[in-house]
């Protein structure tokens, strides 16, 4: 056999996603690339590792034999590039953290001079919606978790970041009156809704039961990148942080409105297990963060104090 160390990650991944395109996708390869070396992989095998019924891959207990024989050689790799750099007296090992969809917008900033710091620390992060993040966190699957809207399930600790900002957003094209109330307003708007299990979602949807609004639903999207073509579309309006939409404001392409109650601020947090034994990368990530917090606030967000 002569597998490659590619092929093991390629198929180790596509185990994780049960599917070839989100196997892809987080691997920054085309789909043909990701089946071509799965077949490659495959063939090396008299036992089939996968097998397709209708349009979906499912994985075979002989390849989760495999997969689970891929991981630990792919750790060796891991520990023994780790060991490398460690004698060399830098700082190596992961950094694991997950972050809400939105805070794809703020986590990056408070990492990059950090990563280039560190170029021995390897980083896995994962962005996906509210829910998903706080169960990785519970599961002790991560270091951090960035979130805006803090779980009350789970014993934690914080450290607070940045002030995030919500507002009532839509086509700049229609305009509205000054004295407009909430009531009246939300009663014909067309609102657009992320996914249940999203901190914008709920968010949007306690203001929505604290004023005791009626409103018209238009439609529910899964992203707030989706959320934000959409109002580009001119398809509705939204509750959306200021953070995710910082060009479009900029370029006339979306307006706030105006209305009582907002913005509805809340704070984006960093969180840990309270009692987490952090490992000497995490430790250390924390340390800068405490550190270097407010001028990275003051030099990348400043922006948002004209809002």
């Amino acid at each position: 056999m002569n597998y490659t160390l590619n092929q093991l990650q390629i198929f180790l991944k596509i185990v994780q996603t049960q599917s070839v395109t989100k196997a892809s996708e987080e691997l920054y390869l085309t789909q043909p690339a990701v089946s071509i070396q799965l077949r490659n992989f495959q063939d090396q095998f008299d036992i089939p590792l996968t097998e397709v019924v209708g349009r979906k891959i499912y994985i075979t207990d002989f390849g989760l034999e495999i997969a689970e024989a891929a991981e630990n050689i792919i750790n060796q790799v891991y520990a023994i590039n780790y060991k490398t750099l460690a004698y060399k007296g830098q700082l190596t090992g992961r950094l694991k953290i997950s972050v809400v969809s939105t805070g794809k917008y703020v986590m990056p900033y408070f990492l990059t001079n950090f990563m280039q710091q560190h170029s021995g620390i390897e980083l896995m992060m994962d962005v996906t919606n509210k829910n998903k993040v706080v169960e990785s966190l519970e599961n002790n699957e991560v270091d951090f978790a960035l979130v805006s809207i803090l779980p009350h399930t789970l014993n934690i600790e914080k450290l607070d970041l940045l002030q995030n900002k919500l507002y009532l957003v839509g086509s700049p094209k229609r305009k509205f009156r000054k004295d407009i109330k909430a009531k009246e307003m939300f009663k014909n708007l067309p609102l657009i809704f992320r996914e249940k299990g999203s901190g914008t979602r709920q968010t949007m949807e306690s203001f929505i039961e604290r004023n005791n609004l009626s409103v018209l639903k238009k439609m529910e999207l899964t992203s707030n990148e989706a959320v934000k073509q959409a109002l580009l579309a001119g398809l509705g309006y939204s509750i959306m942080p200021l953070i995710g939409i910082k060009n479009e404001l900029h370029n006339n392409e979306l307006q706030i409105i105006s209305i009582k109650g907002f913005p509805i601020k809340t704070t984006w947090s960093l969180i840990w297990l309270r009692g987490k034994k952090h490992s000497p990368v995490s430790k250390s990530f924390l340390e800068y963060l405490k550190k270097e917090k407010t001028q990275i606030v003051q030099e990348k967000f400043s922006w948002s104090e004209q809002y």
